[in-house]
């Protein structure tokens, strides 16, 4: 009797051992929207392709908390999964509890490196970048068109970037825009500076005391040379790249170009005002592209609407970007199958798939021209790896306190209760102490 259980105490750890080796790779996801749509279907591809004891599975927290329980299932060693999510601006938090992975040289030609840049952490790689955000600058194509053949508008847009800018500009195509170009091309549109204009406003600005609104603002200061920290880790925010770029913002809120309330604007809402008909530019996230130009949720302006990278600086042509993507838990207990299926997931065939499901990696245009139904992606590879940037310190632990930090000492300066010199004070300060 007592052989006989053993017997059947052996068979079934060796089921459970079996069953195991099936699905011994699990991969922890960010729940609901296109990247659990594009997850789903890259590891059912891979699954349809590997052998069985590489198989992976997916698991989801809830979306409210995602991170904070992140943070303390790595550190408190949980094994209940293998593989993770990760963002750029978290990176430095998880980093002690993930391991460093290194991804096929042929990673670079599916992603280009500035994109790879997003995973990074003190010179290692941390992840597979699957999802890259950015900043499009949108524009009225039918009002840009006129501007740019009408003599009469040019002749009072040379007075009006005369008045406010203080030199005579001439219209000229917005993917040749310098940032002065641009806020001379908002000023034309408003009817609160030129009363014959076609539309209210000539920009939406995201000026909410929020941390994402600076990942937007952050573009234009740093095309005037502006960096979180320079090359011994002083922080450089008091400095006049960031004075430029706020007192442009001031100047553009202060003349009505972007509606009053827009000190309670982000992403929702420049979008509705956008999507409304009444503004001609805005600088906002990529992922708005489609429903601006979706008919049935903007009608007013679809088919009418256009997008370019953010205007130039004298230091060139900038996009923030930031990532989500995967990287290896270091309590992993299935390290070497997770890292096959990684290596599998930076390839041009794990991205195709992704994409095709709604996933929105930046991939290089032979990716990209597979994938006529999504003529975003094509833009954003592209101005990736052209313009894309991450500013120094911008994956540390501390980067979202940071832009905490930075949204309420610079919405503090165009709300109007800092001055320009109180808030740039108050952001090096903070900023200092964070990133010490």
């Amino acid at each position: 009797m007592k052989r006989l259980k053993s017997v059947l105490l052996a068979l079934a750890a060796l089921a459970a051992a079996s069953t195991s080796s099936l699905a011994d790779v699990t991969v922890l996801g960010w729940p609901g929207g296109p990247e659990e749509a594009g997850l789903r279907k890259a590891a059912e591809a891979y699954n349809g392709t590997a052998a069985a004891d590489d198989k992976v599975k997916l698991i989801f927290f809830n979306r409210e908390g995602f991170w904070d329980k992140l943070q303390a299932d790595l550190a408190a060693g949980s094994t209940e999964f293998d593989i993770n999510l990760l963002a750029t601006y978290a990176i430095g938090k998880y980093a002690p509890f993930m391991e460093p992975i290194t991804l096929p040289a042929s990673a670079k030609d599916v992603f280009g490196e500035k994109t790879l840049t997003t995973m990074q952490y003190d010179g290692k790689q941390y992840g597979v970048p699957t999802d890259l955000s950015m900043h499009f600058m949108y524009y009225r194509k039918d009002l840009i068109e006129k501007l740019l053949t009408d003599k009469d508008w040019q002749a009072k847009y040379a007075e009006i970037s005369e008045k406010y800018l203080g030199k005579k500009l001439t219209p000229v195509d917005p993917d040749k825009w310098t940032w002065d170009d641009w806020a001379a091309t908002a000023l034309f549109f408003t009817k609160a500076v030129n009363p014959e204009s076609p539309v209210r406003y000539g920009t939406v600005l995201q000026m909410k005391n929020l941390l994402f609104n600076m990942m937007v603002f952050g573009s234009l200061p740093r095309s005037y040379g502006a960096n979180w920290t320079d090359a011994s880790g002083n922080v450089t925010v008091d400095s006049p790249a960031y004075r430029t770029a706020l007192e442009l913002y001031k100047k553009l809120y202060d003349a009505g170009a972007t509606p009053k309330d827009s000190l309670s604007y982000e992403f929702a809402e420049t979008n509705a005002a956008l999507g409304s008909g009444q503004a001609a530019t805005a600088l906002q996230w990529n992922a708005a592209a489609a429903d601006l130009n979706d008919a049935t949720k903007s009608p007013a302006i679809a088919g009418k609407i256009e997008a370019v990278a953010p205007p130039a600086g004298p230091d060139g042509r900038f996009t923030h970007i930031h990532g989500l993507g995967f990287g290896l838990n270091k309590a992993s207990t299935h390290k070497d199958s997770a890292l096959k299926f990684l290596d599998w997931l930076a390839t041009a065939d794990a991205m195709e798939i992704y994409a095709k499901a709604g996933g929105s990696p930046a991939v290089s245009d032979a990716i990209t021209a597979k994938l006529p139904e999504r003529p975003d992606l094509a833009k954003l590879g592209a101005f990736a790896n052209a313009y894309g940037f991450v500013m120094n310190g911008a994956t540390s632990a501390n980067a979202l306190s940071v832009y905490e930090a930075q949204a309420k000492a610079f919405t503090g300066y165009w709300a109007g209760t800092l001055t320009l010199d109180a808030a740039l004070a108050q952001a090096q300060a903070d900023m200092t102490k964070l990133l010490k």
